[in-house]
């Protein structure tokens, strides 16, 4: 007889529980070294020197890179700060989107309030996308003012002028929020100041954004801001519009410009341009002077072309 002990089989555990004992000493280990491991800080924007060493009067500045989806360079690009005739380019793509560019605007009365005769004829009358032109290159707030008015009637369906314009006015703010410019609101068409108060602010980036939109979507919308004198026909009269931008013949491959000045805002410009064939850099400055604004510009095209090159 065998007096020896039977040996049984030891118990296997279920092969489900033996995964969740893999998984929770994978979860230990995880922790551990989570805790025991220091965070890597996220990377800061380091601007290159070559933008640094730039004497810029400008309060603030920034510098993107299109097709690269790149900011090349920035300066309080987030701060709020008065407009002046950069809002321009709003009231330009609004009005694309309400009414087709064969529309008829013609000159009233009442939107002869800032520049007067001096530009246009009374009861003159213009295709939305010449005087869209015009009003851009000669930067005229009394054009501004004629196609937010007729457009935004347009778009109502009223003959009412002032009802139209106060629309047009909402639909721009509409626009900046569609765009997604968190730091823009506008109180006019044409930016000017409203005594103490800035007609729109907005910052250095969303300018960026709405300029890149724009040259994006709707590149032969700001076409004629490219030269510094062109001649502009409305369906009365010819005239010859002379580009606010006194450097404009001065940036190379350049697609589009916009200036803007006012006693509160100081000088400002935004420019578009290619450094290279298809390569479109914009450049936005904020808060300069009236004349530093383009030695500004001037001096970050030129490093924005150098710094591509390298």
């Amino acid at each position: 007889m065998n007096n020896q002990p039977l040996l049984l089989p030891e118990p296997k555990l279920p092969r489900r529980l033996f995964i969740l004992d893999v998984l929770l000493a994978v979860c230990i280990l995880t922790l551990v070294v989570s805790l025991t491991t220091p965070h890597k800080q996220p990377e800061t924007y380091i601007a290159p020197e070559i933008f640094t060493a730039l004497p810029l009067q400008a309060k603030a500045i920034y510098v993107y890179d299109i097709s690269g989806n790149k900011v090349i360079f920035e300066k309080n690009q987030n701060e709020a700060l008065p407009l002046a005739s950069l809002t321009k380019l709003m009231m330009a793509l609004t009005a694309s989107d309400l009414i087709p560019e064969n529309s008829k605007v013609t000159i009233k009365k009442e939107f002869l309030q800032d520049d007067g005769f001096a530009q246009f004829q009374l009861d003159e009358k213009w295709k939305l996308k010449d005087l869209l032109d015009f009003s851009l290159v000669v930067s005229s707030n009394d054009g501004a003012r004629s196609i937010a008015s007729v457009a935004g009637a347009m778009d109502l369906k009223t003959d009412d002028y002032n009802l139209g314009r106060e629309d047009f006015i909402k639909k721009m703010n509409e626009e900046a929020k569609k765009i997604g410019l968190v730091n823009t609101y506008y109180m006019d068409e044409n930016g000017l100041d409203i005594g103490n108060t800035a007609g729109a602010t907005g910052s250095a980036e969303d300018i960026a954004k709405l300029l890149t939109y724009i040259v994006t979507h709707k590149p032969d919308l700001l076409e004629a801001t490219r030269y510094k004198v062109e001649t502009i026909d409305s369906l009365n009269t010819s005239h010859v519009a002379k580009n606010t931008d006194e450097i404009v013949n001065e940036i190379p491959g350049i697609i589009a410009s916009k200036t803007g000045y006012t006693d509160l805002a100081g000088g400002n410009l935004a420019v578009a341009f290619d450094s290279s064939i298809g390569h479109p850099i914009v450049v936005v400055v904020l808060g300069s002077t009236k004349t530093g604004r383009f030695d500004d510009m001037a001096a970050l095209v030129k490093a924005s072309l150098e710094y591509s090159r390298e």
